[in-house]
């Protein structure tokens, strides 16, 4: 019998600012009005950092993790392994983020390593967490963790950048337990088309487009699509079908039909326009309260999934025997599902 996989409990830090749909119109220069950021792209407000001393990507997702042990009443000291989700884009180049939440949590006896699957990050790394749990008889408690602020490159202006209007910041933390006896990581499946890995990303800052005195500016606003045509209509022809894919095997491999998702189903999604969000849920079978809309909250990249179970557990929209489904995608492109069966 090969062990099983669950989930303990979540921790969520969210800054203090906001950023309100007029505010994001306003920015824009007129591209955009402020009902059309609300009804189209489904952005009330979203989170925004407030306090860099607080509301860098690192500390963030390590503000996540002690309120996951505040949560979960685990000791850190029997962390094993920490997989952090903290974006590239944080206090300091180069160092490690698996490693400063280590510090700060004082999981004295884990050792870390940071993954990196732009927004399909969380899901990438349960499965890689699963994984390790089963694979690995040393292993029996694992972290997965990160902070993410990737609005601070938006240019409201780039009319190629309205998908990303919604990016926001926050944390967010998630621990797994070998043979923990509820809240089981089931299946899960990830896509990858690499032939997008380089249409949209930071332009400016790297080896090939390197910082100078006379694009700084510039580059701090350099989030761009870089081939949006080629994107764009990748995206048209494969988006969709890949995620079904996604759902459909993750549903297969946990043994479930998409009529029992349908009925106790829960669906832990990332923030994306309103019409598209509706859409998915219509096209599985779900209503709106199986699910969470974040507008209120933008998009927090990788988080979205952690902060979408995690208010669904306040709400009680999860409760014992639902089927919990995390989707995401993200640039590179990836897309990903997995399932867990609560309770």
């Amino acid at each position: 019998m090969k062990p099983t996989v669950g989930i303990v409990g979540t921790g969520i830090y969210l800054p203090k600012g906001r950023m309100t749909a007029k505010e994001i119109a306003d920015q824009t220069g007129g591209i955009w009005s402020e009902d059309a950021i609300i009804q189209k792209l489904g952005i009330v407000e979203k989170i925004v950092p407030f306090d860099n001393a607080t509301d860098g990507t690192q500390e963030m997702g390590a503000l996540a993790a002690l309120d996951c042990l505040k949560n979960t009443g685990v000791d850190p000291k029997e962390i094993d392994v920490i997989l952090c989700v903290t974006e590239e884009w944080k206090e300091y180049p180069l160092t490690t983020s698996a490693l400063y939440v280590q510090d700060r949590i004082g999981a004295v006896n884990a050792w870390g390593i940071d993954v990196q699957n732009r927004c399909c990050t969380t899901v990438s790394a349960l499965k890689m967490a699963k994984d390790m749990l089963v694979a690995d008889d040393d292993v029996h408690t694992v972290m997965v963790v990160g902070g993410y602020r990737n609005l601070d490159f938006v240019d409201y202006s780039d009319k190629n950048m309205s998908m990303m209007y919604d990016l926001a910041a926050g944390g967010g933390a998630i621990i797994l337990k070998k043979n923990y006896g509820k809240n089981e990581l089931l299946g899960s499946h990830i896509i990858g088309d690499g032939s997008l890995s380089r249409t949209a990303g930071v332009e400016i800052g790297g080896i090939c487009n390197p910082l100078t005195k006379d694009n700084l500016e510039e580059s701090k606003k350099s989030l761009r699509l870089m081939d949006p045509v080629k994107m764009k209509n990748r995206l048209n022809e494969v988006s969709m079908p890949n995620w079904y894919k996604c759902i459909n095997e993750s549903l297969r491999k946990s043994n479930f039909s998409k009529e029992d998702f349908s009925k106790d189903g829960f669906l832990a999604i990332l923030h994306m326009k309103r019409s598209g969000h509706l859409s998915l849920l219509q096209d599985l079978g779900l209503k709106e309260e199986q699910s969470i809309y974040l507008e209120n909250y933008g998009h927090i990249g990788q988080i979205d999934q952690i902060l979408s179970l995690h208010l669904a557990l306040q709400s009680g929209q999860v409760k014992d025997g639902s089927i919990v489904c995390m989707l995401a995608a993200g640039i590179g492109y990836v897309w990903a599902a997995n399932v867990i069966r609560w309770g």
